[in-house]
């Protein structure tokens, strides 16, 4: 065989000694296997890494644990589209006040919201979400059956009340049909919040929702449900999951924990 492949025998008798090696990486394996499935599939490497220091203290290069999972067969599972609301101006076209500056100093500044949908079962179904930009966190919410201005006015008077200070609050949107409507304007404008709208067919002024939606049906498999209720109530789990467990990279936490670390060096 050794002269069939070619292959010099002390090739052969240095890769068999190697196979015979204890693998060092063994216990490094078992623990990003336990982190990947405890999360779903929902974690890459970058999050396992930071996982692997925040409940194991093991410190390791995030290069090295991307080549344990592809050895192991680890990976995130496949991006799906979103759902474009747009139909044309049918209101009030708000000015882009965001202007694709996604910075902030502090909670309460910087707001943005978008709406996804749902394929399953012949049905749709709808998440509205507004999501403040200092921490990624989903303020509020609302699931609903049909894309109707009901959905996002809920969703709005539902972030208001949980969080009264939000005078002067720059929330986004792109220009759909919904945002355009004259009702919810004026409920922001009520409440002193600044309207902001991407620009019409531009995608990337609104990055940051799209970014939330793309990671959300990325993690979040919703094909195995046998009713819509069922669907409805693990989508709530998983914004919970989202929110108080699953770390942002940047944060090096989850959402909830650094609001909560921040509001305690306040």
């Amino acid at each position: 065989m050794l002269k069939q492949m070619k292959m010099a025998r002390s090739t052969f008798y240095y890769n068999l000694a190697q196979s015979r090696k204890p693998d060092k990486w063994a216990g490094v394996k078992g623990k990003i296997f336990s982190i990947y499935h405890k999360n779903k599939g929902r974690y890459g490497y970058r999050r396992i890494t930071q996982a692997l220091l925040d409940n194991y203290e093991i410190i390791v290069n995030h290069k090295t644990v991307k080549r344990l999972m592809d050895d192991m067969g680890l990976k995130s599972l496949v991006r799906v589209k979103k759902f474009h609301s747009y139909k044309g101006e049918v209101g009030t076209v708000a000015p882009n006040v965001l202007e694709r500056d996604f910075g902030t100093t502090g909670f309460n500044q910087k707001w943005v919201t978008d709406v996804t949908e749902f394929h399953l079962l012949g049905c749709k179904v709808y998440l509205s979400p507004i999501s403040e930009l200092h921490n990624g966190e989903i303020l509020g919410y609302t699931i609903s059956d049909h894309p109707n201005l009901d959905m996002v006015l809920d969703m709005v008077d539902c972030v208001l009340k949980r969080y009264p200070d939000h005078k002067g609050v720059i929330l986004h949107s792109d220009q759909g049909s919904l945002y355009q409507n004259a009702k919810y304007q004026k409920r922001l404008a009520r409440a002193g919040i600044i309207q902001s709208m991407s620009r019409k067919g531009n995608c990337l002024d609104n990055a940051c929702a799209e970014s939330f939606f793309s990671q959300l049906k990325a993690e979040f498999d919703y094909s195995s449900f046998d009713t819509v209720e069922q669907f409805k109530s693990a989508l709530r789990e998983y914004i919970k999951y989202y929110n108080e467990e699953r770390i942002k990279s940047r944060l090096g936490t989850s959402p909830a924990k650094y609001r909560a670390r921040m509001e305690d060096v306040a």
